[in-house]
């Protein structure tokens, strides 16, 4: 289905991903099993193909992890076809429009599944990680990559509440099994990267 990979699946749900737009963005899309209901994760880029696999997945949502360009290149479109549109409310000025705001602690139900909202501050304000309950696979947008931390450097971004987001609501509250899936390039788990965040600390990126 246009280059859509089945990233991971199980009795309950389904995980797809493609990679849109100039700077290879992923997008993600969590899809209950049981009932057919999906969200997405980061309308990026090309909005086209992106509304063609909403509509062969269910997706019936589009949760933002954060507010930057190439993140959100596809927001109007989406919305344009009656999906909404969730965001934090720190970033959601960066959308040119939006439905909802994410809480911190939220739960977003989709179908019998639930996505809980971790806000990780740092690369922008709004940052948003997003946790599958019942599995070991967190979602990290900008926030955590293989190798590092996102960049911080950009209008609204701070490294050390980077770092603080980082230690205190992914590395301390879950498992060193926990599968992470970021926004540009490819997964690591949780227990490969938190050994190396003195180094990150260090090098100061």
């Amino acid at each position: 289905m246009n280059n859509v990979e089945l990233l991971y699946r199980d009795a309950r749900c389904e995980v797809h991903h493609f990679v849109v737009g100039p700077i290879a963005n992923n997008v993600y899309v969590v899809r209950c099993s049981e009932t057919g209901e999906a969200t997405l994760l980061d309308a990026a880029n090309e909005h086209e193909r992106l509304l063609e696999v909403a509509r062969t997945l269910g997706v019936t949502s589009v949760l933002e992890t954060h507010g930057h360009w190439d993140h959100i290149g596809a927001v109007s479109e989406v919305r344009e076809a009656g999906i909404e549109v969730w965001v934090r409310e720190e970033d959601a000025s960066m959308l040119p429009s939006y439905d909802r705001l994410l809480d911190d602690d939220a739960i977003i139900e989709v179908g019998k599944l639930r996505l809980r909202i971790i806000h990780t501050p740092g690369h922008t304000p709004g940052s948003i990680c997003f946790a599958l309950e019942g599995t070991s696979l967190l979602f990290t947008g900008d926030t955590l990559f293989p190798g590092g931390v996102g960049n911080a450097t950009f209008e609204g971004g701070d490294f050390n509440t980077l770092i603080n987001s980082v230690e205190e609501r992914l590395f301390r509250p879950f498992g060193a099994e926990t599968l992470f899936y970021p926004g540009h390039g490819t997964g690591s788990t949780l227990g490969a990267e938190s050994p190396h965040l003195d180094e990150w600390v260090a090098r100061g990126w």
